[in-house]
Formats: C-alpha cells, sequence, structure tokens
C-alpha cells in the first residue's frame, strides 16, 4: 500500500513522544503533522484533514477528551486513536462514546502503533468511514 499523501496528526504535550511517533510514521511514508495540545491540533485541522489523528488524553490546557469533542462536533467521524498512560476506564467509556477508533497504552511499541494506523487507515479507505461535516451545518 503506498501511504504517500496520507497525512497523519500527531497530538501530544510531550515532545519526545511526538518525535519518536513522527519518525515511526514518516518512515512508513505518511505525511506528519505534530501538534503540542489541544488547541494547536484544532487550528492544524482547520487547515488540513488528516485521515487519521494520534489524540494524547492528558495534556494541559485542553486535554483530549475536549479536543475529541471539538474534533466531533468540527469534522464529523475522522478517525481518532486516544494515547493514554492511564488505565482509567471511565475515560476510556466516555471516548468509546465519541467514536474513537482504538487506543495505544503509553509506552506503546511502535510495531505495534504502524499496524494499528495501517489497519485504521484501510478500514476507512474501504468503508468511506470519513465523512467531514461541511460549515453549512453548523
Amino acid at each position: 500500500m503506498n501511504n504517500d499523501n496520507i497525512d497523519v496528526l500527531i497530538v501530544d504535550d510531550q515532545m519526545g513522544v511526538r518525535r519518536l511517533l513522527f519518525e515511526a510514521l514518516a518512515d512508513e511514508g505518511y505525511i506528519v503533522k505534530m501538534a503540542g495540545g489541544g488547541l494547536e491540533a484544532l487550528k492544524i485541522l482547520s487547515g488540513t484533514q488528516p485521515s487519521l489523528v494520534l489524540l494524547d488524553m492528558k495534556m494541559p490546557g485542553m486535554n483530549g477528551i475536549e479536543t475529541l469533542q471539538e474534533i466531533r462536533r468540527l469534522y464529523g467521524q475522522l478517525p481518532v486513536v486516544m494515547m493514554t498512560a492511564y488505565g482509567d476506564m471511565e475515560i476510556i467509556d466516555q471516548t468509546k462514546s465519541l467514536g474513537v477508533k482504538d487506543y495505544l497504552s503509553k509506552p506503546f511499541d511502535l510495531e505495534e502503533v504502524r499496524v494499528l494506523v495501517r489497519a485504521i487507515l484501510a478500514e476507512s479507505r474501504n468503508t468511506g468511514n470519513f465523512k467531514p461535516v461541511s460549515a453549512s451545518t453548523l
């Protein structure tokens, strides 16, 4: 599968995590964008629509759930994978109700990340699941 022209947005407040994921996904041929928080992610999303967002759950300022709620409001079913170092089932249940595709537990195995990203992108292509909300419906 050719990964050229497939954008992935990584949202995490830890630069080390962003760089690690950037390198792993860029090596796979993805176009990778990075944001250090929810507000920065929403700004990036206003100018481009990636095929997938990897979103950290615990961030200062706008946390992952607040960011996810805004993504859903503005961009419909854009595929999102939540990343967390915490196994809080209540928060996981809340994000499931917001249509999260899957979860990555930190620290994560980079091969697991690559496999998950490939699977979600293949599913999105096959089902046509990503349908952004038009501005006229807001």
